[in-house]
């Protein structure tokens, strides 16, 4: 969904604009890093368009007209596919069931009011039940649960894992449960809305107003001005409730999240808190003391609610959650969720989206969740050098700054929020991504992150209607021409896909895999990036170096961002390296590990260390010295 992001203070590090560029200061040169058994890597994939091989894309098309893919289209021969890129968990987007506008009344489905659904196919994060799957993506909707829970178990013997959404901080402005299990209460069933606010109401009120949908703005009508009977204008809600991204107007703004409403999870209108806070030393606490913390604590309904929600996926056998928009949720629900889910399944992967730097520390810490989006600091940081606006030389400060929760920070280049790193708007090319992608996966030991048609170069040009162009719509009915063509009719194996889409899947293949296996990557990390802008000759903020290594493997890493020159020099490797290595003076060959087409020499003399470097335009090596 489209978001509001908070507007971040950065250091001048994290500022990677053209104008008034920062002078360089020198990061610390090696950090230890904390291991884990192995790297993760997530395929983030848009359920609903993945197997969907229609190629109309009508502007507002219908799922008859545009089509739409199914949970059964992940046939053991697409997921054995995914597999194969290093993918450890998938992440199936848009799976809980959110207003659409397609009839399902015949499966006893009330139909959604347009005037507040963005697109025909309706917003993922506007979930109308949370203990049902989407209709849509069922071959027989009255059957959909047991097609996902099918799914599920294909996934789990292809070797992966499943990830699903919960979206904590907003519902659909028609909320509907009609799966809730007996003796749970769905949202808003018990509230008493007389009143704003109430510790145990589900949501905010406007005693005394009657909601009002947006005046629409810029053209924009509902279903693209399409005649429908309940799109005239008005949707009976009275009293009127918060929007969900916190807008208290009866009649919201077209840029708020009209089609949702916001949860209340004990914050009373004037900031008060009705829950006990953590103790400071809390961020010390595994996660069995956040749950004995809470164990005879008074919570508001609304925590209850979601952690029953999140414990029944998780007996279904799903294996993470990604929580949209965490940080507009209280730290302390996080602590007593999330303690919750770990106490059922110790091995549950809890993704947030948080876009606060400042906030970081405290939702993994206090708020035990295992990763959050690295957005606002790599990347941004990387997109803006992409771009070809931005310098290298602030990569290694932000790794730096993380270091005490860097394998908590996933990485990614593209997301369904995102442009597409081929779209005009982002780099206009999907090669430009070849470094970025070196740099994003190998630099940490966090997990990496995918979306669909990434590792085929997906351009996302189409105009589906309420989603823009640059950005695969989330809204609407539709297909994704790059994945279409690697589909190739559910045979899943790129023959309709071009050269050069089947040639970036490799590489993205390659990168990936090689994660996975290379010891170094959850071993130790030092820039060496400053030393060579400092000593090297010709070395610039176009190219950016790094080592990682372990008692196994040496590795030194090498990237050229720059999509037309050339680059030569004599890269050095400071002396501290040298002694942790424990090289003594000779010659190295250093073999590139992507490829295994390029080949190094490493001299050590005196304790300084030297290897020629020729690198061509978005070129990368990943050398492991012998």
């Amino acid at each position: 969904m489209k978001k509001l992001i908070l507007l971040v203070a950065f250091t001048v590090f994290f500022s990677c604009k053209n104008q008034n560029e920062p002078s360089i200061t020198e990061p610390k040169p090696t950090m230890k890093t904390e291991t884990q058994p192995k790297k993760e890597v997530v395929y983030h994939v848009f359920t609903r368009l993945f197997g969907n091989t229609n190629t109309t894309n009508k502007p507002w098309g219908t799922l008859e007209e545009n089509g739409v893919g199914k949970f059964n289209d992940f046939t053991p021969e697409a997921l054995e596919a995914i597999k194969k890129l290093g993918t450890t968990y998938i992440w199936y987007t848009g799976v809980p069931h959110h207003a659409v506008i397609t009839d399902y009344t015949q499966y006893g489905i009330s139909n959604d009011d347009p005037d507040v659904v963005k697109g025909r196919a309706g917003s993922p994060y506007a979930v109308k039940d949370y203990y049902q799957v989407d209709p849509d993506m069922a071959v027989d909707p009255a059957k959909r649960l047991k097609e996902f829970e099918a799914l599920i178990k294909r996934t789990h013997d292809a070797g992966m894992n499943v990830i699903i959404d919960i979206v904590p901080n907003h519902v659909a402005r028609k909320y509907e449960s009609l799966n809730t299990p007996e003796g749970l209460v769905a949202f808003g069933a018990q509230d008493d809305d007389s009143v704003a606010y109430k510790k145990d109401n589900n949501f905010y009120y406007i005693p005394g107003e009657d909601f009002k949908v947006p005046n629409w703005q810029n053209g924009y009508q509902p279903l693209g001005g399409e005649q429908n009977d309940l799109a005239e204008g008005s949707f009976k809600e009275s009293p009127a409730k918060w929007t969900g991204n916190g807008s208290r107007a009866a009649q919201p703004d077209q840029n708020d999240w009209y089609e949702t409403v916001k949860i209340n999870y004990g914050v009373s209108p004037d900031g008060h808190k009705d829950f006990d806070e953590l103790p400071e030393d809390s961020s010390n606490w595994d996660y069995t003391k956040h749950a004995d913390f809470w164990k005879d604590k008074d919570v508001p309904a609304s925590w209850k609610q979601f952690k029953d929600i999140a414990l029944f996926w998780t007996k279904k056998g799903v294996d993470g959650f990604r929580f949209d928009m965490a940080e507009m949720v209280p730290v302390e629900f996080w602590s007593y969720m999330n303690s919750a889910i770990k106490t059922e399944n110790p091995d549950a992967f809890l993704l947030a989206e948080v876009y606060n730097p400042s906030l970081y520390r405290d939702y993994i810490f206090k708020g035990k969740m295992d990763y959050l989006y690295d957005k606002v600091e790599l990347y941004d940081t990387i997109k803006h050098v992409m771009q070809g606006h931005g310098s290298t030389d602030h990569i290694a400060p932000i790794i730096d700054y993380q270091k005490d929760i860097e394998i908590n920070m996933l990485h990614f280049l593209e997301n369904h929020d995102e442009q597409r790193i081929a779209s005009p708007d982002f780099a206009g090319n999907a090669e430009k991504g070849k470094p970025a992608m070196v740099v994003s996966t190998l630099i940490s030991t966090s997990p990496t992150m995918i979306y669909f048609g990434q590792e085929l170069g997906e351009k996302a040009e189409e105009d589906l209607g309420f989603g823009d162009p640059t950005r695969t719509s989330i809204f609407d009915y539709g297909s994704v021409p790059s994945v279409v063509r690697w589909v190739n009719d559910k045979k899943f194996d790129g023959g309709k896909s071009t050269d050069a889409e089947l040639e970036l899947r490799d590489f993205y293949k390659r990168v990936l895999n090689f994660s996975t296996q290379s010891p170094a990557i959850m071993g130790e990390y030092s820039d060496i990036h400053w030393h060579n802008r400092q000593h090297t000759e010709w070395y610039n903020d176009r190219v950016h170096s790094f080592v990682r290594w372990s008692e196994t493997d040496k590795l030194i890493i090498v990237t050229n961002f720059d999509a037309n020159d050339t680059f030569g020099f004599e890269l050095q490797l400071p002396q501290d390296i040298i002694q942790q290595w424990k090289l003594n003076d000779g010659t190295y060959k250093a073999i590139d590990q992507l490829y295994g087409e390029e080949e190094a020499k490493l001299t050590i003399k005196e304790q300084s260390g030297s290897m020629r470097v020729d690198i061509k335009p978005l070129q990368s090596f990943v050398f492991r010295v012998e």
